[in-house]
């Protein structure tokens, strides 16, 4: 696949508390320096993007050094917090305004979906707004011709095709906006968070549409969203951005979950030797834990669906030898119900036996595709030798779920009712 999409060194700078980014005389020395082919002068003060960090810097870099190139019929998924630069990035890539270092190279037509109504002329009405559109983007009459009533249906405004769309909903708008961007057929289709604005049914519509854009119709899809379980069901690549930089980037799964692992707290004790509320008599203690995902990387939050590893460290007595231990884990919700058990012991004749010599032992609990709704729970953790109790630990820690793709359509039932996920078929004759 050719590449339609190529951003090199990529970075913009904004002057704290002022529109721009300067006064005349500081765009007169930066166009002078330019000329000479030196650095921006007010760029070498320029500090990172760090929003809960004090400034000490007059200017402050939105976007730093990005680079990445985008295929065509590749969706790339844009993550990250609000301030991460996500909507600068976009809005660069838009040419609504333009770098203050580095470039970008784009193969054929761009559409934007950035903002409620972007492109969008609030005076007009909706059938004003489609040819409007459309001329933007190069298109002859004719052209929009043949895609009217496609827009006009996807968009649901039928019956307001000829009403200013300052009449509109915010949902209204979004939907138009949307269609027009969609149908017009662009290289490149930019699609920021207002997708969140329009309602369950219109979503669900979007997303089917940009897969058939992209997969169907060979075009580029950008996708910028909060919601982890679209990006996770759309995207074939995503990219992380924290304080104006990449992060990561790569596989979809991998980088969702490094994201989300960077902006939580650990949200449970991995020193379990200094809970002092246990019971037991002691003679192996459960001394850490560590939850790992597949690529044996510690995380602190989970993804609904994904694989799971928890490495926990077991202090023993080393003069001891234990022939048979048996060590369970179990999860419970927020009201301490019970949800499920896994176990070394019985069920899966896995016992350990320790021999003399050792103080630490490691020991792996593998769980494939978490079956847990997105929420809070809680993991305890037992070891015995089925005839005496070693350690028992109450609310060893949290176990914290995040949305994920566990049915492969995007959509998860409500957590309330359905806490446990169980993957499903259902026919018809």
């Amino acid at each position: 696949m050719s590449t339609v999409l190529k951003v090199e060194n990529l970075s913009k700078l904004y002057r704290l508390g002022e529109v721009g980014t300067g006064t005349l005389t500081h765009d007169i020395n930066r166009f002078w320096h330019r000329l000479r082919g030196k650095d921006d002068p007010y760029g070498l003060v320029g500090q990172t993007n760090d929003r809960t960090q004090k400034s000490d810097s007059e200017y402050v870099w939105a976007l730093k050094d990005i680079n990445f190139e985008v295929k065509q019929g590749e969706v790339l998924g844009i993550i990250g917090r609000n301030g991460a630069g996500k909507s600068t990035l976009l809005k660069i890539i838009s040419q609504i305004t333009s770098p203050s270092t580095g470039s970008i190279r784009a193969k054929g037509r761009i559409a934007s979906l950035l903002e409620v109504g972007t492109g969008m002329n609030p005076e007009l009405t909706a059938r004003e707004n489609i040819y409007l559109n459309g001329a933007i983007l190069g298109m002859r009459k004719n052209e929009i011709d043949r895609k009217f009533d496609e827009i006009v249906d996807f968009s649901g405004c039928q019956l307001y095709v000829d009403t200013p769309i300052k009449r509109f909903s915010s949902g209204m708008r979004v939907r138009l906006g949307f269609a027009v961007a969609a149908f017009l057929e662009p290289e490149i289709l930019i699609v920021d968070e207002v997708l969140a604005v329009g309602d369950a049914e219109f979503q669900k519509k979007a997303i089917g549409k940009m897969k058939d854009v992209s997969r169907g119709e060979g075009r580029t899809v950008i996708f910028v969203s909060h919601n982890m379980t679209a990006v996770m069901d759309l995207c074939t690549r995503a990219l992380a951005l924290q304080n104006g930089e990449i992060s990561n980037e790569g596989d979809v799964e991998n980088v969702i979950s490094s994201y989300l692992n960077v902006y939580r707290a650990e949200t449970f004790t991995k020193n379990l030797h200094t809970i002092k509320k246990r019971s037991g008599n002691g003679k192996i203690r459960f001394h850490s834990i560590e939850m790992l995902n597949d690529q044996n990387d510690v995380i602190n939050v989970s993804i609904t669906g994904q694989n799971l590893k928890y490495k926990i460290v077991l202090e023993l007595d080393p003069n001891m030898e234990y022939p048979k231990v048996h060590i369970s884990m179990k999860f419970t919700n927020e009201n301490d119900e019970s949800i499920f058990h896994v176990s070394n012991s019985v069920a899966n004749g896995e016992e350990f036996k320790f021999h003399k010599g050792k103080q630490y032992v490691e020991v792996f609990c593998e769980i494939y595709e978490l079956p847990l709704n997105v929420g809070t729970y809680y993991f305890h953790l037992f070891c015995s030798d089925l005839n005496e109790k070693f350690d028992v630990l109450e609310f060893a820690g949290e176990l914290v779920v995040e949305a994920g793709n566990f049915f492969e359509s995007g959509k998860l039932p409500s957590s309330k009712t359905s806490p446990y996920l169980v993957k499903n078929k259902w026919e018809m004759n």
